[in-house]
């Protein structure tokens, strides 16, 4: 950025809790390779929804290794991006080198943003507050830090039951657990807790936003293999690993897994290379009162 951005006064720098840190940093180099670069498309579409323009000044929480901070950057803007985890944002940093971006970083809890009032043009998120225990609370720290007449922009799975990658994992899961129909959803994991685009308009109002609007648009992503699939499903949160857990699923009953979603994947793409999955998105934006 520019200019340094001001921190709070009396504020200490803290983080999730270390069991939630600890789980990111370990998947932070899969889902680096895998879901990251997957995930950029997203990021730049979600970015000029929001009007994002060279020079502004933007804040991306729980940035992971980059998949908005980078198409950020890459229009032009100011970036700071702050995520609990250090590991991915040593990626993000790296992936930032090797594209002569400046981007600044900070290992910094969304839930208390250690940043005073009114510093940003445009606070955005993707695939990261829709995750926290207190997702309000992070999306009124993002409201807080934005300059009046500035946004907040959120970017946040749709329905669960539109997921191709959900419908396949469960599928293949199922050909070693019979009966497993998925995670509980009541109440939903945590990465839905924002499926419903009303549900997200009025947490962004709860915010105290104004011109609030929701938008559900399709993600697709290509797969070569299901083997290919496998990896970005088992790096894309440490929720899949604990579940894999739960169900007592050996190293053994791994390649089952793989099998199925093989067959599932080649199936897709019929006479293709690749099978495309999709799935539904959405994105919200409002404005902080001027």
């Amino acid at each position: 950025m520019n200019q340094p951005f001001r921190a709070r006064a009396g504020d200490i720098a803290s983080a999730a809790p270390h069991s939630t840190r600890d789980e990111w940093d370990n998947i932070a180099s899969g889902y680096d390779r895998t879901n990251t670069v997957t995930q950029m498309w997203l990021g730049e579409n979600a970015l000029r929804r929001a009007q994002l323009r060279t020079g502004m000044r933007f804040l991306d929480v729980a940035a992971g290794s980059g998949a908005l901070s980078i198409p950020a950057a890459r229009m032009g803007a100011h970036v700071l991006a702050v995520d609990q985890s250090p590991a991915m944002l040593e990626r993000l940093r790296a992936r930032a080198a090797a594209e002569h971006l400046a981007i600044d970083t900070r290992v910094m809890n969304g839930e208390a943003l250690e940043i005073e009032d009114a510093q940003f043009d445009l606070a955005g998120s993707q695939f990261g507050v829709m995750l926290f225990p207190d997702m309000p609370k992070g999306i009124r720290e993002m409201a807080r830090v934005v300059v009046p007449g500035g946004h907040v922009l959120m970017v946040a799975y749709g329905d669960p039951h539109r997921i191709d990658f959900i419908d396949f994992f469960v599928r293949a899961v199922a050909s070693v657990r019979p009966g497993f129909e998925g995670p509980p959803t009541d109440p939903p994991p945590l990465p839905f807790q924002l499926q419903d685009p009303g549900k997200l308009e009025a947490e962004l109002r709860s915010a105290g936003l104004q011109e609030v609007r929701v938008e559900t648009i399709t993600e697709s992503t290509e797969f070569e293999s299901g083997t290919a699939l496998w990896e970005w499903i088992r790096w894309s949160n440490p929720i899949v690993g604990e579940l894999l857990d739960e169900l007592s699923i050996s190293d053994a009953e791994l390649p089952q897994i793989e099998r199925t979603l093989e067959h599932l994947v080649r199936a897709r793409a019929a006479s293709r290379d690749r099978a495309v999955l999709s799935n539904p998105i959405n994105i919200g934006l409002g404005m902080r009162a001027r």
